[in-house]
């Protein structure tokens, strides 16, 4: 265990993994040369599991595959993906489907927040180039916020998390926590009108409900600051 996961693992509070499935050999051999070796090299060791006592899950791309296409669908990032400038991959996602997002030439630039039907970029390949994808990689663990932060607020600006594990009990894996009726009908962020929902059903009938807001980049825009001329 390197310095980086090791800050993720013991330091931030996420290990250790649980209620892992392990991936087919087939399955790691699909995904080399298109994310990094490290992140592979986990799933041997961890398998597609949760950490942070479910709060944070690495998981199947190919089980988002087509889910991510129907969130990318009439975006910038799908004409990416069409011109072959890149290809995404989602790579986690935490309790409540935020989805995080990994560039085969970008590294980690894309975060959806499934809930509210929002998808962050931060794209910033100049400083990707500058790391190999596994050191990136390693980064994007690194940078996670403590387990304790990692959360969803309700309409009371209060974290969601622990109340719905003691309501609902904690997450089985390929499970995530999802507002019933959905926040894109008009339903509320209340403790009350969560549901234990299978992460994938869910998240695509999310990215069917209508459309997503692609938010500013802000690596972007802070690039394009006078100070970074």
């Amino acid at each position: 265990m390197n310095k980086f996961f090791d800050n993720f693992y013991h330091f931030k509070g996420f290990g250790p993994a649980i209620k892992s499935v392990q991936p087919k050999e087939e399955q790691l051999l699909h995904y080399q040369g298109i994310l990094p070796d490290n992140l592979i090299e986990y799933w041997q060791e961890y398998g597609f599991c949760g950490w942070g006592d479910g709060r944070f899950w690495q998981v199947n791309p190919k089980d988002y595959q087509a889910i991510l296409a129907k969130w990318l669908k009439e975006t910038e990032f799908e004409q990416m993906q069409h011109n072959d400038q890149n290809h995404f991959s989602v790579i986690a996602i935490d309790a409540f489907g935020k989805m995080y997002i990994w560039g085969e030439s970008s590294g980690y630039s894309l975060k959806i927040v499934s809930s509210y039907g929002m998808i962050f970029p931060s794209f910033n390949r100049e400083l990707y180039s500058q790391h190999n994808p596994s050191r990136a990689l390693d980064l994007f663990f690194a940078t996670q916020p403590p387990k304790a932060e990692l959360d969803l607020s309700d309409h009371n600006d209060q974290p969601l998390f622990d109340r719905a594990v003691e309501k609902l009990g904690p997450l089985e894996n390929g499970e995530i926590y999802g507002f019933a009726p959905a926040l894109a009908l008009g339903g509320e962020p209340k403790l009350e009108n969560l549901q234990k929902v299978k992460a994938t059903e869910h998240l695509a009938f999310l990215a069917d409900l209508g459309e997503k807001r692609v938010m500013a980049d802000i690596v972007a825009l802070s690039n394009q600051l006078p100070h970074n001329q």
